[in-house]
This record gives C-alpha cells, sequence and structure tokens, in this order.
C-alpha cells in the first residue's frame, strides 16, 4: 500500500518514435489516461510491465 501522498512511477514507451519514458503521477492523473510523449507529444504510447520494491521500517 501507498503512503498518503506518494506517487507511483509509471513507464511507458512511444510506439511512434519508440522512445521510452517515465511518468511520476498521482493515480488519479493516472486514471484519466491522457499520457504523451516528452519528445514527439504522440498520444500512442504503451505502459510496460515494471517491477518496483516496498521499503519497509523492519529489519529481517
Amino acid at each position: 500500500m501507498l503512503k498518503e501522498g506518494a506517487m507511483p512511477t509509471y513507464e511507458f514507451i512511444c510506439e511512434e518514435c519508440k522512445k521510452p519514458f517515465t511518468l511520476i503521477l498521482k493515480i488519479s492523473e493516472y486514471e484519466k489516461k491522457k499520457f504523451q510523449c516528452p519528445k514527439c507529444k504522440s498520444r500512442k504510447v504503451k505502459q510496460q510491465i515494471t517491477s518496483f520494491q516496498t521499503i519497509t521500517s523492519s529489519k529481517s
């Protein structure tokens, strides 16, 4: 679970210019699905499957 105020990182690739890019978005922004490539401004982008790490305060 994300901490309050934390914003997830999403990775995309542009289907026009093939440039990968990362966006840090609030979940409400992500749900709007209005992403565009920062290089060529195309809206033909595909989200990449990425791994993530969780930081906890307890030690193993």
